[in-house]
């Protein structure tokens, strides 16, 4: 295994590997940037267990200004955003500055959309430290906030200066974090690639080169797809199988706030949820429907939802940007490795593949 790969998108490279940082180091020479331009932007999870490490392997970081929010899709709002805006201008921050964007998916998007409107832009850099956001989030340029409960519903297309993938920030995360990114692996897998999705059933997710190699290839198999159709007019929609029903549950489960649902956890309910109107819809044979529902059933804990929040669900799902003129629409699979985008389907139907993600998952 080489020590960094770097693989080229749009405008930027993504460094994935153990010297990622050192190439992050490098970069931030050669941009001239100095301590008063710089400003990091962290969790309380980051800043204790990730910038210890991230100043210590970039020497040029140590005495920039740190801006700490807190954790979780809650803080992925408006009012976070003024106030970073306030502390970068209280800090004298201006458009030579550079924003390291130093998390998972909230502090990726988030700074994304905060330093791509700050003075109509300032430069920002992705250093994304979960399993979801190194293996999905961090490459693709699309940054944003939610507005209330709803995902994503604020933002814009806005790439990065690069992005530095460290795979040891992993060793940072407690198990179900890990599951949660696996989600988008699967995903990969399975709109892209059969030969990944064979390999994903027998690796030893306990091994952390295992992890390494799977940043890789999934970070290959979304860029591919995005350099194809980077403002997602077409085929880049692929990237959302699972996510229409998933957001929508992810949603829900913020504004009733009983139980915290994790991303992938949500996406993975849709994954079954969406193989089953693939099966019903469009000819997804029911063999690979089986073994789709029951890999993701083996990884991910049930998870419960009551049929009386379907209606709620659906209305949810209303609001998903990729809809059209009023319709419903989804990414579903031909077959394992194989999609289709645009696809639609009717309230009955919806609600037809929620009953049976209770009954085949539990």
């Amino acid at each position: 295994m080489t020590s960094v790969t770097s693989i080229q998108s749009a405008g930027y490279s993504v460094f994935i590997g153990p010297q990622a940082l050192g190439e992050l180091n490098s970069f931030l020479q050669k941009g001239g940037y100095n301590k008063g331009k710089l400003f990091i932007l962290v969790d309380e999870h980051t800043a204790r267990h990730c910038l210890p490490s991230l100043t210590a392997q970039v020497p040029l970081l140590e005495g920039a200004s740190i801006l700490e929010i807190e954790s979780g899709e809650a803080s992925k709002n408006i009012e976070v955003c003024t106030r970073l805006w306030r502390a970068m201008a209280d800090l004298g921050a201006d458009r030579q500055s550079l924003l390291l964007n130093v998390g998972g998916g909230v502090i990726g998007d988030m700074g994304g959309f905060v330093a791509s409107t700050y003075k109509r832009g300032i430069p920002f850099i992705q250093v994304p430290t979960t399993l979801l956001s190194q293996v999905d989030a961090s490459v693709g340029g699309k940054t944003g906030i939610d507005l209330d409960h709803l995902k994503n519903e604020i933002g814009l297309f806005s790439v990065p200066q690069g992005v530095f993938i460290w795979p040891d920030f992993l060793k940072t995360l407690g198990r179900r974090e890990m599951i949660s990114g696996f989600a988008e692996i699967i995903k990969h897998a399975l709109i892209a690639d059969k030969g990944y999705w064979t390999q994903l059933q027998t690796c030893n997710i306990a091994d952390a080169v295992v992890w390494e190699q799977l940043i890789r290839h999934s970070v290959h198999i979304k860029n591919e797809i995005v350099l194809a159709d980077p403002k997602e007019k077409g085929i880049r929609k692929a990237l959302n199988f699972g996510h229409t029903i998933g957001h929508a549950i992810e949603s829900y489960f913020l504004e009733n706030d009983n139980r915290q649902l994790l991303h992938g956890e949500a996406v993975a309910v849709g994954m079954i949820a969406e193989a089953y109107l693939s099966f019903k819809n469009n000819g997804f044979p029911e063999l690979e429907l089986n073994e789709v529902t029951s890999f993701i059933k083996e990884h991910f804990t049930y998870v419960e939802i009551d049929s009386m929040a379907d209606h709620r669900l659906l209305e949810l799902m209303r609001h998903d940007k990729k809809n059209e003129k009023g319709a419903l629409n989804f990414t579903l699979l031909n077959r394992i490795g194989e999609y289709s985008i645009n696809k639609h389907a009717t309230v009955a139907q919806i609600s037809e593949a929620l009953n049976y993600y209770r009954e085949a998952a539990i």
